[in-house]
């Protein structure tokens, strides 16, 4: 049974899914590029408003962190995270691996994380103690434990050292670009092993921790902290995940 917060919760992301996925059949979007390079469009900006709005209206006293405007400071000590699209250039380039994720802080740990893939048809979400969830139906990581085999997501390449993928690959190891969300969503499912990134922000990783943890997964920095704002993160089935972290570190 999920908490009434975290039922209200799905149900925003549903509805930012819906506000998504009407930008995203759009045959025009306009497209900006941020001071960091990356780009953010208006339905960015539109969905982060209203997921903003739906929160402060239902959860008053909570703060709020998101990608693209200033941090809310509230009353709780608590906070919900925010990115109304994570894999906007996907988005942009009508990919339909785009999500919408959102998270909830609470005395310092994510107790509830929800990825939303509106165009995939795809909702996975957790909440600490009640298992990880695909559209309603349980879901679990993988039961691999030989590297030789193993899927391994990546967002890109471009930070990749080659030696680290000729390493990984000399030992079996398969490497695919399905990342972002998506990638986590594949290893939370069972579909893939693990994923890695090397260079994050805090609001593309805050759900991943619960959700992966949540569906048996072991989710962590690079460096092995259990913390989704250290600028980089691995998540795996946990059986591979030292020996992962290993060969990427």
């Amino acid at each position: 049974m999920l908490s009434t917060r975290a039922e209200i919760a799905l149900a925003i992301t549903r509805e930012a899914g819906d506000l998504a996925r009407h930008w995203f059949d759009k045959s025009t979007l306009r497209v900006d590029t941020k001071s960091d390079g990356s780009p953010v469009t208006q339905a960015d900006q539109e969905i982060e408003q209203m997921i903003r709005d739906a929160l402060s209206e239902n959860f008053p006293d909570d703060g709020i962190m998101g990608e693209e405007f200033d941090d809310v400071v509230g009353s709780s000590g608590n906070r919900w995270i925010i990115d109304p699209i994570d894999g906007t250039k996907s988005f942009v380039h009508s990919v339909p691996l785009y999500a919408n994720l959102l998270a909830y802080e609470e005395a310092g740990e994510i107790t509830f994380g929800a990825i939303n893939l509106p165009s995939a048809g795809v909702l996975v979400s957790a909440e600490k103690g009640g298992g990880c969830w695909r559209n309603d139906e349980p879901a679990a990581v993988s039961d691999r434990t030989d590297l030789d085999g193993a899927y391994l997501m990546a967002t890109w390449l471009e930070d990749w050292k080659p030696d680290t993928i000729r390493d990984l690959n000399s030992r079996g190891v398969i490497l695919r670009t399905w990342g972002d969300a998506y990638g986590y969503a594949m290893v939370a499912c069972g579909h893939a092993d693990a994923i890695v990134d090397y260079t994050t922000k805090a609001y593309d990783l805050a759900p991943m921790p619960v959700i992966i943890e949540e569906a048996g997964g072991r989710f962590s920095s690079l460096d092995g902290r259990r913390n989704f704002d250290c600028g980089n993160g691995i998540a795996s089935n946990a059986h591979l995940h030292d020996s992962i972290r290993q060969l990427v570190n």
